[in-house]
């Protein structure tokens, strides 16, 4: 590439979901109202969960933190999405596109550790229902919560020094929101040590939360097939459930889309897995949480019941 080419940039610009016009108000209502369906559905479940008592167990510790997580996960990338809309303006500073990217990373990966910190803790309540209350103490529980944040922190922060350090072409486009692939595609250095990197970082951070919780899982159905009643199995086999669903719905989605062969449709692909991964599981965690969970469902009705105003 010719020297005159290889600005800096002071911007970057967003191509967002849909270029025509006439399809603008339609994406601006429907964003907006699954984004207030998340930050209401994800801070109802916290609050139930701080004001009931009888929530303050490991489990739903590790809920809490899950929908605060979705909270800032979904807003990393909404927000500036209604913005561009309302406004008709797709520019993204440059180090506002880094904030983005480090935040999308940071809370997507962390959501994917939070899966597997609550695979662990439902393999201590069944495999060792005895000992669960000394095994998932206080001190264990912060360390399982506080040490993913140090190091999906240092994961982010590590990609978005890399990044920063890169020249950009001018006049760059990007397909949704500032991802490390399409940054990295519009790059005008030598991007060998980013794709080190992320392939590393890749292994470690995305194959070990789904290790774990698949491990969890294979001794959790041990564990089951050995209690005797029937009712027995489908008590511990309920507790899983709600997991197991949002499990299901976010490695689906990731697997669904990164698995696949690339093809000329693959952008689009991408736009709904980031769709999926940041704006409609972050959605749904509070249904499937509190619709099938009768302890939380309790816990919304008592906390819905304090919010409105009594008629006397």
């Amino acid at each position: 590439m010719e020297p005159e080419n290889r600005t800096t940039v002071s911007e970057f610009f967003l191509l967002g979901l849909s270029e025509k016009p006439e399809h603008q108000p339609l994406l601006f209502g429907l964003f907006l109202s699954m984004y207030l369906v998340t930050i209401t559905g994800n801070l109802l479940i916290i609050l139930a969960i701080i004001t009931d008592s009888h929530l303050h167990t490991p489990m739903y510790f590790f809920l809490a933190n899950l929908s605060l997580v979705d909270i800032f996960f979904s807003t990393t990338t909404v927000p500036k999405m209604l913005a561009n809309i309302q406004t008709q303006g797709r520019a993204i500073p440059f180090a506002g596109c880094l904030v983005q990217m480090y935040a999308f990373h940071l809370f997507g990966t962390m959501d994917s550790f939070l899966l597997a910190v609550m695979a662990i803790d439902r393999f201590v309540a069944i495999v060792y229902p005895l000992r669960y209350s000394i095994l998932m103490s206080s001190r264990v529980c912060g360390l399982l919560v506080g040490g993913p944040w140090v190091i999906t922190n240092l994961q982010s922060l590590v990609h978005t020094c890399l990044m920063a350090q890169l020249t950009f072409c001018d006049g760059s486009e990007i397909p949704h929101f500032c991802d490390l692939m399409p940054l990295l595609k519009l790059s005008c250095s030598d991007t060998h040590t980013n794709e080190l990197v992320i392939f590393g970082f890749g292994i470690v951070m995305g194959f070990s939360p789904l290790s774990c919780i698949l491990l969890s899982y294979v001794c959790i159905f041990r564990a089951v097939l050995k209690i005797p009643s029937a009712q027995g199995k489908w008590k511990a086999f309920s507790t899983c459930g709600s997991h197991l669903t949002v499990v299901s719905l976010f490695y689906g989605t990731i697997f669904a889309v990164y698995l696949q062969p690339a093809s000329p449709a693959s952008s689009q692909k991408d736009k709904a897995a980031a769709l999926m991964c940041g704006v409609v599981i972050p959605m749904l965690n509070p249904f499937i949480y509190s619709l099938r969970n009768k302890d939380m469902k309790v816990a919304l009705r008592k906390l819905l019941g304090k919010a409105a105003p009594s008629h006397s």
